[in-house]
């Protein structure tokens, strides 16, 4: 009886342990397509890793060092990427944590973002995304930049 109880336990963590894997894995591929479509000038698949009214916030340091916050369309933010311009924009990310809950995640990326191969600014990029019957989707992004100090 001890030995089916533990086989029936450690059976139903890995399937636990398994899920969650699988969940992070799709949760990092949604992520690394936005930027896949970010470097190929692509609004359509931008757009597809997207939920409805997904909301885009910066957190930056105006003039004076203070903190601004600034928010952007997700709309506008597509046609910008799919505008035709001179250099691949390129943000190289790490990803530091994942949690899940359910139907909810938060990812924690350090990242460089580059304009070709000439580095920008850098920051860290904070997504919320939503499991969906399309897959997971992302519904908010804040972020930091700043030009020095990049988490290596």
């Amino acid at each position: 009886m001890k030995k089916t109880f533990f086989v029936i336990i450690f059976t139903m963590g890995s399937l636990i342990a398994y899920s969650q894997q699988t969940a992070t894995d799709a949760i990092k591929q949604s992520i690394n397509t936005m930027f896949d479509a970010m470097r190929k000038g692509d609004s359509t698949l931008l757009k597809s890793t997207f939920a409805k009214d997904m909301i885009l916030q910066s957190i930056s340091t105006n003039k004076e060092g203070k903190a601004v916050l600034s928010t952007e369309k997700a709309d506008d933010f597509a046609k910008a990427i799919g505008t035709p311009h001179a250099s691949i924009y390129d943000e190289r990310i790490t990803f530091d944590a994942i949690k899940i809950d359910g139907d909810l995640a938060s990812v924690w990326a350090p990242y460089k973002f580059y304009l070709g191969d000439k580095f920008s600014h850098c920051g860290v990029d904070v997504f919320q995304l939503m499991k969906t019957p399309a897959g997971w989707k992302i519904i908010y992004i804040v972020d930091t930049r700043r030009k020095d100090n990049c988490v290596e």
